[in-house]
């Protein structure tokens, strides 16, 4: 009876320790999905640089991946309930700079569609940089909303992003890309303005609203908070 004790007990210890060791690896999974969106970034940049072969077919695939990395990041953080600011201000940052290294990369290869473009793509920089700036004069934090039509529109960049990937040319996808662009980035530019202090994951303006009289938000914890 000792001995079968002894050993139940030594099968339990074992097992705990299992749990906490997946556990322990869960919460630095979001982590580490996001420093490597980042290291995609960069791979995808130095495969135009060095005009690696099969560049277009790589550099889709590695983009594919990070945007996967973006959506599992987030969804795995609120599972385990470690969605904290200092996560999403850095998955804010991290996406920033992933999304610029795509461009970059994008426009190594396509310069044309760049050149073509160019007063649009100042104009969507422009309310990009804005938001920012405005969020960071308030707030002394860097924007990190995470907005419902932002992730819509982030899905349309990705989808324009490849195709001018393949062929240095959008037509009207970049037309929606932009417009859609613009109003999401204003969009973010009004929850700022209306949020009385910084805030994490507000999935709309409505919510800010909501936020700022002071009443609770609901957040949808697959997409938000």
């Amino acid at each position: 009876m000792y001995t079968d004790g002894f050993s139940t007990s030594k099968r339990k210890t074992r097992q705990e320790k299992m749990i906490n060791n997946i556990r322990y690896i869960m919460k630095h999974i979001p982590r580490a999905l996001i420093y490597a969106r980042l290291f995609i970034g960069v791979l995808i940049l130095a495969g135009s640089i060095f005009h690696i072969a099969h560049y277009n077919i790589i550099a889709v695939l590695l983009f594919s991946l990070g945007l996967l990395t973006d959506i599992f990041d987030g969804i795995i953080a609120r599972r385990m309930n470690i969605s904290t600011q200092y996560l999403r201000r850095l998955d804010s940052t991290v996406d920033q700079v992933f999304f610029i290294l795509v461009a970059a990369a994008t426009f190594a290869e396509c310069p044309q569609f760049f050149y073509a473009n160019h007063v649009k793509l100042i104009i969507l920089l422009s309310a990009e940089a804005a938001a920012y700036i405005i969020c960071f004069l308030k707030f002394r934090k860097e924007v990190a909303i995470h907005a419902i039509s932002s992730k819509i529109w982030t899905l349309v960049l990705f989808a324009t992003l490849v195709q001018i990937m393949f062929t240095c040319n959008a037509g009207l996808l970049f037309q929606v890309c932009f417009y859609a662009g613009m109003l999401t980035r204003l969009e973010i530019i009004v929850i700022v303005i209306l949020l009385r202090k910084w805030t994490n994951d507000v999935p709309s303006f409505y919510h800010a609203i909501l936020l700022r009289q002071g009443k609770p938000i609901k957040r949808n914890k697959l997409f938000n908070g």
